[in-house]
């Protein structure tokens, strides 16, 4: 039976083959949605059919005549190519006939085979052999000069190959093979640089959507996604197809895998090896050489044309143009290949046919190595099919996102911020009341007239509006109009498709300059958002400065987002996911509004009516560090941050004086003068250096190593209680000699000095606590007047009003507070942020003594204006020279602690460069604790 079967005169599974082939690629190109490249396709291979049935009924005696007529036609057709060739791509390799086109250099591949085979089939002679070369390399020269690199390759190879199965002898073609391999490092200097590129990225793997890789990367995807059935049956398939390049041509496998899965990679593999195989066989039962010799090279065109372009598919090999011979879309391809099939079944069927004209079997030279090399073929092409398989399993989740990511764009539905609060509820930030309609070019029926004018007749703006909008936008969603609140309803139930409500970032702070600095503002994340916030999205709004990014990931919520299906160009052609946005948590703070504006008006009018520059005002529950009020001033208008930006008033805000864009509380450090005696004293009470109660002289100044250092008036001889009453320097400065710099430090550093305060708020300055170590770490001298100076506060002492304000509640209670703005958040729930428990100072029972001072300051020492009060308190004054004040005065602190037996309230007030602490800061703090005790509970 099989003997039967070898030698019928047609070969039914070669027909099969090539119809399979045919059918496959025409299956892909439907599927891809190329109707009209179908039916062409369909038509030529009808065609190449018809030439297949015609050719085979060749009579091999024309063979010699066919075979040069052929070859003489490629060449004419190949030399008027650059004459009357059309130019697609860059490359002029067509010619033009009206219905159709044709490539002459597939017309040259069987030209050479068959030319070929006419010359080597009789004995071997040196002359033929040269000639061989010359009939080879013309037809390779001119196609490698259209460009046409892969099928001067292919014509090279095949001609190569052709001398092997003629059994020419080996002594010169080994050197011809050597001299060919020699020369491979010389193609550089003849590829174009197209092609260098694409040899580059090959080598060195890249992948950029702008550059040579970016076929080879689109070829992973199909294969990767396409899985063992393909995904030509999902509704989205043809977008997913839009991204692979040259996809009905070069890159043809991979689609037909992305299309119908591996599966139908097999059968177009199997197609190709039955092929290859039937060509083989039809070689051995050739009657004559030259019969042998054409079955034989038309294997290997087949052979290399799949081996090459699976391999391009597979990115086993540099990006080339190299189609799959009836799978690949192409006329002259098709039309060629089947041809040469004919001379394959015109061999068979001599060779069936006349059995008695060929030679004895012993005299019959078949094809040197033909079935070896088929064998190697097919254990290629079966290598090259587990390669796709092993990429389908090791990156086929990794290339479905890829996929997926690539296709789909995302644009942004911002999340209502939070509401910020004071602890009344009272509304201290808003979000803006617009809303802006969106229009999604791709998915809005614009050409749809009705729609334009419903779109137009909700959003309440003129139909030409629309009109512009979509027709001059280039994003992804174009804005049509600014909404109120009732019309975004509207809006949003017409459901009009492609049309996108979403809330306007703006934020509104209707007390601007009063709360401005400690509130903060928003803007667009920068890099330094994004790497705070790695996963917030490009062009969300952030908090910038101040409680807005201090508890920015309370107040932002989360965004949600509509995404779009785009094609490669960018556009959108259908609505993908859609993810709600997840409003921000609203912020109550400890914050009391009216104390704010009475702290902020009687500050302002402080700085107003004195020398000073700036002031600060600071409110604390001294049992919790609950911050009820810090005014700052001057200041500015945070409203001009909120997007949009108003550049021209952006411009203009800092310029004033007085530092306007700082938080005068936290972010201004200044001597804090004699308000650091109660430091002093404590750091006496630790340590024992005067008894309180031991009076000692004082007078007008006290002259230690040489230098006179003056009190601020002169007193008579006084005790620790005494001298904190009257705020005496001289007292102050001999304390501090006795002590030493070192243990003033060290209590100082208990008490907040130097460090921080942990206040909820960014941006804190630490101030400076200067030792001799410290100083000399900052290149300065620590000098014996240094320790005397920081006796009062001055020299090398700094702080900011908010430290001063904590280091007074910790000598007057014993505990050391951590201030804190933000009371709860989330609106009705009232979650409690978590704060800081109070801890108590390691020597808080000896603090009793300062205490008597600063009571005794209150109620008539320098601090005596707080008397008229119906409460008992505890106060400190500071006056404090400072050389690098603006305008050279002196820093007014006022710093007060009530009621005084059990302390719940701090008030301290800075007015740098405001003159005397009880004349300039004291009414500050005393309108301040008038307010308060109207209105406490």
């Amino acid at each position: 039976m099989r003997a039967q079967q070898d030698h019928r005169v047609t070969d039914p599974w070669l027909i099969l083959a090539a119809a399979v082939l045919g059918g496959l690629g025409l299956l892909n190109l439907v599927s891809l949605g190329m109707a009209d490249l179908a039916v062409r396709h369909g038509m030529f291979v009808v065609l190449g059919i018809g030439l297949l049935f015609v050719v085979s009924r060749v009579r091999l005696t024309e063979l010699p005549r066919i075979a040069w007529t052929v070859y003489g036609i490629a060449i004419g057709l190949l030399l008027a190519v650059p004459v009357l060739g059309v130019t697609i791509n860059g490359a002029r390799r067509w010619l033009d006939f009206g219905l159709f086109t044709v490539q002459p250099a597939e017309l040259a591949k069987i030209a050479v085979v068959l030319a070929l085979a006419t010359l080597l089939a009789r004995s071997y002679r040196i002359g033929r052999f040269l000639l061989g070369l010359v009939i080879a390399a013309v037809p390779a020269v001119i196609v490698a000069l259209q460009p046409n690199l892969s099928s001067a390759i292919v014509i090279g190879a095949t001609a190569g190959l052709m001398l092997v199965l003629a059994r020419v002898p080996l002594l010169p073609l080994l050197p011809l093979f050597g001299l060919g391999v020699a020369a491979l490092p010389l193609a550089v200097l003849v590829l174009r640089p197209y092609q260098l590129s694409r040899v580059h990225a090959f080598l060195t793997g890249a992948r950029d959507a702008d550059g040579p890789g970016w076929a080879a990367m689109q070829a992973d995807i199909a294969i990767g996604e396409g899985g063992l059935f393909g995904m030509a049956r999902e509704p989205l398939y043809g977008l997913r197809a839009s991204y692979l390049p040259e996809r009905e041509h070069d890159l043809a496998f991979a689609s037909l895998v992305h299309g119908w899965g591996l599966v139908a990679a097999i059968v177009a593999i199997a197609a190709i090896l039955v092929l290859v195989w039937r060509c083989a066989t039809a070689a051995r039962l050739a009657r004559s050489r030259e019969a042998a010799l054409i079955s034989s090279g038309v294997a290997v065109l087949f052979g290399l044309h799949a081996v090459v372009s699976i391999a391009v598919n597979l990115s086993l090999m540099p990006h080339t143009g190299l189609p799959i011979p009836l799978l690949s879309y192409g006329g002259s391809t098709a039309v060629v290949h089947l041809a040469a099939l004919g001379f394959v079944l015109a061999a068979r069927r001599d060779g069936v046919q006349r059995p008695l004209w060929a030679p004895p079997p012993k005299r019959r030279q078949h094809p040197r190595l033909v079935r070896s090399g088929a064998f190697g073929l097919t254990v290629g092409l079966i290598g090259m099919s587990m390669t796709a398989w092993q990429l389908q399993v090791a990156r086929g989740d990794e290339l479905r996102l890829q996929g997926e990511h690539q296709m789909t764009r995302c644009i942004r539905l911002p999340a209502e911020r939070g509401v910020i609060t004071d602890t009344s509820g009272v509304p201290l930030v808003r979000n803006g009341t617009e809303y802006e309609a969106r229009v999604v070019p791709g998915l809005f029926p614009d050409k749809d007239e009705r729609a334009r004018e419903q779109l137009a007749d909700v959003v309440g703006v003129k139909r030409a509006e629309v009109d512009k909008a979509i027709r001059e936008g280039t994003e992804l969603s174009v804005r049509v109009g600014r909404i109120p609140p009732n019309v975004a309803r509207q809006v949003a139930e017409a459901k009009l498709p492609g049309v996108l409500v979403v809330p306007s970032e703006r934020r509104s702070y209707p007390y601007g300059e009063m709360l401005s600095t400690m509130l903060g503002f928003v803007g667009v994340a920068d890099e330094g958002d994004m790497e705070r916030w790695p996963n917030i999205a490009l062009g969300a709004t952030v908090g910038k400065s101040g409680l807005e990014r201090q508890y920015d990931a309370v107040l932002r919520g989360v965004d949600g987002k509509q995404c779009v299906y785009v094609d490669p160009g960018g556009r959108p052609v259908a609505a993908a996911e859609r993810v709600d946005p997840i409003a921000g948590h609203d912020l109550r703070l400890n914050l009391d509004l009216s104390m704010q504006r009475v702290a902020t008006k009687a500050l302002a009018k402080a700085v107003r009516t004195s020398p000073g520059d700036l002031g600060a005002a600071i409110v604390m529950d001294a049992r919790t560090g609950a911050v009820k009020t810090m005014a700052s001033v001057p200041s500015y208008d945070n409203n001009v941050y909120s997007p949009p930006v108003d550049m021209d008033e952006l411009r203009n805000v800092g310029k004033g004086p007085g530092l306007p864009m700082f938080n005068h509380a936290t972010q201004v450090a200044a001597p804090p003068g004699s308000t650091f005696k109660i430091v002093v004293a404590s750091a006496n009470m630790k340590y024992g250096a005067l008894p309180p109660g031991q009076v000692i002289p004082t007078g007008g100044a006290y002259t230690y190593g040489g230098h006179t250092f003056n009190n601020w008036k002169p007193m008579g001889p006084h005790n620790m209680f005494q001298a904190i009453q009257w705020s005496d320097n001289v007292y102050f400065y001999k304390l501090a000699a006795q002590l030493g710099p070192q243990k003033i430090a060290n209590v100082a550093r208990h008490l907040g000095v130097g460090s921080p305060t942990g206040i909820d708020l960014p941006g804190e300055a630490s101030g400076f606590l200067g030792t001799p170590k410290t100083v000399s770490e900052i290149g300065g001298h620590w000098y014996p007047g240094s320790t005397v100076l920081m006796g009062i506060g001055q020299g090398t002492v700094t702080a900011t009003p908010l430290q001063l304000s904590r280091w007074t509640v910790g000598v007057g209670t014993g505990k050391m507070i951590t201030p804190q703005l933000a009371g709860s958040y989330g609106g009705a729930q009232n979650i409690p942020i978590a704060s800081t428990e109070p801890k108590r100072l390691p020597f808080a029972n000896k603090l009793g003594p300062v205490r008597k001072g600063m009571r005794k300051s209150a109620a008539e020492g320098t601090g005596g204006q707080l008397a008229k009060l119906p409460i008992t308190a505890m106060s400190k004054t500071g006056t404090a020279q400072d050389p690098s004040a603006p305008n050279g005065g002196t820093h007014a602190w006022f710093s007060a602690l009530v009621p005084a037996d059990n302390p719940q309230l701090v008030v301290t007030v800075m007015v740098r460069s405001g003159g005397y602490g009880s004349a300039v800061s004291g009414p500050v703090v005393t309108r301040i604790l008038e307010h308060y005790l109207k209105n406490r509970d």
